[in-house]
């Protein structure tokens, strides 16, 4: 028997840029052809929710919209051409919420740089609603034994760090800096690091932020708002003093991008994926050059990223530290962001 759907649903909106995001009814949208319709039981809150809501990069957004890219629940609708997932299935809605897949980009497993990629909760309403659209392509189809609470963090966090720890080229053995590492990409990256084993430096500020790193296993923990030489603390904890094998950038301000050439190995490679608003990558052409250093950039996974990170955390490698509350409690959670005061990751429950 088909789910009843309601005409209404509750719903985070932000009406004009820089917020506050509005708790209110709005429609419930009907899925298109190659769309599916999720009902949201679980929904992680990203950085990139607050810098979508404060009009931070030079993208433009749906205006209104509803945030939100870490959707997890049960599908309630489908389109006529949709074939691969049924009504009933768990799926998860994903920053990439939908892609052409004929252009070069798409066939090539680059989905993310299509130029016509819809984001879920910037230029597509996102996961801070009742209900929510998905293009069948894109979703993630879960097993059912898989929380949706827990599998929620991995759906945008998970799938990046895992991405960007692949485009680091690291090897098992080798030693990786996770910049960030108490933050929601952070908590991640440092047990995919593990997972795929590497040797994990983790560096981020607070006590807090340091038992949270220890349990989840890194090796060296360095508090950049005590560390007197973050640059020596980082390669003193290196096999030879050498320096980092890659460094993971997951911080939200411009500083450790530029610090990161300093303590990263030769051959080694930096990898940038937090996204500080007006922040440059600057490096010293020199030591670039004379160390052999790559520098590059990660974006979210495709596709086939998606259900390797999904699969990591099935099989119990992943736990993704999280909070939850309500989704009426965004805005706090959003404060609680800006005031670098979120160890993990917060996770929304959606009303029935």
């Amino acid at each position: 028997m088909a789910p009843t759907i309601p005409e209404k649903q509750w719903a985070q909106v932000v009406e004009k840029q820089g917020g506050p995001p509005g708790y209110k009814q709005i429609p419930v949208p009907t899925p298109g052809p190659d769309e599916v319709l999720v009902k949201i039981k679980y929904t992680g809150v990203c950085h990139t929710d607050l810098h979508a809501m404060k009009g931070d990069w030079p993208l433009p957004t749906k205006m209104p919209f509803v945030g939100g890219h870490e959707g997890a629940g049960i599908v309630v609708a489908k389109g006529e051409l949709v074939t691969n997932i049924e009504i009933g299935d768990h799926a998860g809605i994903k920053w990439l919420n939908g892609s052409c897949l004929v252009c070069e980009f798409c066939q090539t497993t680059d989905e993310p740089l299509c130029a016509a990629a819809q984001l879920s909760g910037y230029t597509v309403d996102g996961t801070f609603q009742q209900y929510a659209i998905g293009k069948a392509a894109h979703v993630a189809k879960l097993d059912k034994e898989i929380p949706l609470d827990a599998v929620a963090p991995i759906l945008c966090a998970g799938i990046t760090v895992y991405k960007g720890l692949k485009e680091s080229g690291a090897r098992p053995g080798h030693t990786v800096a996770i910049v960030g590492a108490g933050g929601g990409l952070g908590s991640l990256a440092q047990q995919y690091a593990r997972a795929m084993g590497l040797h994990v430096i983790a560096i981020d500020g607070g006590e807090e932020k340091r038992v949270m790193c220890e349990k989840l296993g890194a090796e060296t923990y360095i508090d950049f708002s005590t560390s007197k030489d973050l640059v020596a603390d980082v390669k003193a904890a290196t096999p030879q003093g050498l320096g980092a094998h890659a460094v993971i950038l997951l911080a939200v301000s411009e500083k450790p991008f530029e610090q990161a050439i300093e303590y990263v190995r030769p051959r080694g490679t930096i990898v940038a994926i937090g996204i500080p608003a007006h922040a440059f990558l600057k490096a010293p052409v020199f030591e670039t050059v004379i160390k052999m250093i790559d520098i590059k950039g990660s974006y979210v996974g495709n596709r086939q990223d998606g259900v390797e990170a999904i699969d990591f955390f099935a099989r119990g490698l992943i736990n993704a530290p999280f909070k939850t509350v309500p989704l009426k409690d965004l805005p706090k959670v959003f404060e609680l962001m800006e005031e670098n005061k979120i160890a993990g990751r917060y996770v929304l429950e959606i009303p029935e």
